[in-house]
Order: structure tokens, then sequence, then C-alpha cells
């Protein structure tokens, strides 16, 4: 169905938290700290990780992917928001609500299916260690991150579309900080039972089915790390996982909390909450929480940062 000027408005009011006016200039300061951070801690990570012959493994080829992943996922809304909450006009053409919508939704799937991927590769480097090599080969690797990719793609094409054909009877105020699919299904006017019921059997696959297999490749590395007799092994083995550990909580909590509910349980200040968490919090974390405990990481910057002074001076 071809969407019409009756049903479709040019663009979207965005209200934020414009019954809090009091809120926008700390949300704008903290927004205007934030992304510079992601984007730098993001990339600085893709740049070690390919610079350094040492990082040029599994784990750290999926790592590049979730930076990269992060980079896409917070500019697809940040440069928005910030725009929204500096300036008195909070409208978003359809077009570019539309842009959003597909961009946002197809790096949150992808995000939550290369997690799983990520936890599948630590239980075979941790319970299949002499096997590692051979079942996690660079073939192999690639071919996971284009089926986690395209399957991402896939979720967006189709939900977002989906989505965009519901009638809005006029409507084009958001009451969101900027174009989600259950806040657009919560607007929409006239029968949406089936968008909602879709939505939940998409969103049991990308976020529940993917939360399960991760726990149960936690499970059995526990169950193998238990099993070391050194605690400098435990130490190690229990140190390349809590990185990952915590970003699986950090994104999937509130993602279940947002996605996994019918779009009119959904309380009003929610999803601003939420997609302020997952959207910029968690992107922004991710470098830390990946760098903090990680010495070859935290290495490969130092070498890479006397690099560029060595040059420089």
């Amino acid at each position: 169905m071809e969407p019409n000027n009756k049903s479709h408005p040019k663009e979207f009011i965005l209200l934020g938290f414009a019954d809090r006016p009091w809120l926008e200039l700390p949300l704008f300061i903290i927004l205007l700290i934030t992304y510079p951070t992601a984007m730098m801690g993001n990339i600085a990570i893709i740049l070690v990780s390919k610079l350094d012959p040492r990082l040029h493994s599994p784990m750290y080829f999926f790592l590049t992917n979730l930076s990269f992943l992060d980079i896409c996922y917070t500019t697809s809304i940040v440069p928005q928001m910030l725009f929204n909450l500096g300036t008195s006009k909070k409208t978003i053409s359809y077009m570019g609500c539309a842009v959003q919508l597909y961009l946002f939704h197809m790096m949150a799937g992808t995000e939550c299916l290369l997690l799983a991927v990520m936890s599948f590769d630590r239980y075979v480097a941790i319970c299949k260690p002499l096997y590692y090599t051979l079942i996690m080969n660079r073939r192999v690797c690639i071919l996971l991150v284009a089926t986690v990719w395209l399957s991402g793609m896939t979720y967006a094409v189709s939900e977002a579309t989906v989505t965009l054909q519901l009638p809005l009877c006029g409507r084009n105020t958001l009451d969101h900080l900027l174009c989600e699919i259950p806040v657009l299904i919560k607007t929409a006017c006239g029968e949406k039972a089936a968008n909602e019921l879709t939505l939940s059997v998409v969103c049991i696959f990308f976020l529940a089915v993917p939360l399960c297999l991760i726990l149960v490749s936690y499970a059995c590395i526990g169950h193998a790390v238990f099993k070391i007799k050194s605690s400098e092994g435990r130490k190690k083995a229990f140190g390349t996982c809590s990185s990952h550990l915590t970003v699986v909580f950090l994104l999937y909590g509130p993602a279940i909390s947002m996605y996994l509910q019918p779009p009119s349980s959904i309380s009003r200040d929610q999803p601003k909450f939420m997609a302020l968490f997952y959207g910029v919090v968690t992107p922004a974390l991710n470098p830390f929480i990946y760098t903090l405990r990680n010495k070859d990481v935290n290495g490969a910057l130092g070498n890479l940062m006397r690099k560029i002074f060595t040059s420089k001076g």
C-alpha cells in the first residue's frame, strides 16, 4: 500500500521532554560529551585491532565489527537528538524518520546477533581450545558476520516497512526522542494487534533466542573454567568473558524491557530513557569495558599512542 499525504504527514514532531524543559540542557551537554567519546573509543578499538598483529584473531575481528556497529548505531540517532535538544524546532521529516527507523533497527538487530556469535567464540576458545583455530577459521568468521549483518538488515527492512504502512490518521506527534518501531505502532490508529504480534515474534528471535544461546554458552564456559586447576588460568578465562557479559546485560536488559511487551503497554517515558541507554550510553561504555581489563588492547593502544607522538616529534 502506497503511503498517502492524508495518513502520512510530511514531518513528525518529536516531543521528547517538552513537558520537562529543564531536562533538555543537561541532556544536550551529556550527549555532547558521550557522542564524541563513543566515536573516539570505538574508532580507537578498530584501529588497534587492524594495526596490531597480536590482535588479528577471531575475538578482535568480532570486536571490530561491534565497534563499527556502535559507531553507526549512535550516529543514526544522536545528531538528530542534539539538533532537537539544542533548538526550538523539534521536528524530523517523514523521510528522515523512515531512514532513522531502518538504520537504528538494523544496527540493533545485528548487534543482538553479533553478541551471540561472540559468546560462541568464547565458548570454543575456552571449552574446545585444541579445535579453536580449526573451528573459528577466517572463512567461518566472515560467514558468521555476513549472516549476522544480513539478518539485521532483513529484520529492519521487513519490520520497519510494515510499521510505516500503518495509518496515522493525521497524527504527526511522537512522544519520543527518535523514530522507533514500538512508539510508531503505539501512535498509529486503527487495528494494530497484528503489528504488535509480529514485532513480539520477531523480537523473540532477535532478543530471547540469542540471549538463551549466550547463557547456555556461559554455563558451559563456567563449568569448564571451574575445572581449571590453576587460579591464574581461571582468572584469565573469566577476564576474557567478563567484558562481553557486561556488554550483553547492558544491551539486552533495556532492549527486552522495551521490545518484549506490547507497544500499547509501554509507559510514556520508558522509550525515551531506554533509547538514551542502549542507543547512547552503551556504545560510549563499550570501548572502556573492553579495554579496562584487557592487557592486549591496552598494550596495543599504548603502542599506537607512542607511535603517534613519536611521529609528531
